[in-house]
């Protein structure tokens, strides 16, 4: 496999959502050997959405390693997510995982839908 060599990672991820990937992680014992998965796919509001899923490493991924987390990034993916930082939340509006983008210039309401 090769793997992607970048001067700055792909995305950031926070030591809030470090954590609770592992939370997740451990109250989900058939992705124990998985790494997260963040990605963007067609869909949404707004034309483009993000995605998160426990998944196998594949070729030209990128894997960025925060806070003893492992995240892999597809190249398509990359190309939305350059700069971006994943953080996780847990308040009175709402427990989940929040991803500010510099590269969306418009989200819906929702979060997970944006537009380039």
């Amino acid at each position: 496999m090769s793997e992607q060599t970048l001067t700055e990672p792909v995305i950031t991820v926070t030591e809030d959502a470090a954590k609770q990937v592992g939370v997740v992680r451990s109250n989900e014992p058939e992705n124990g050997d998985k790494t997260l998965r963040i990605f963007v796919e067609e869909g949404g509001c707004s034309g483009l959405q993000y995605g998160m899923v426990f998944d196998e490493k594949r070729d030209k991924d990128h894997a960025v390693e925060f806070f003893g987390e492992t995240v892999l990034v597809d190249e398509f993916s990359a190309n939305y997510l350059q700069g971006a930082v994943v953080d996780y939340h847990d308040d009175l509006n709402g427990a989940g995982f929040k991803i500010k983008n510099p590269n969306a210039k418009q989200s819906c309401g929702c979060g997970n839908s944006f537009e380039t």
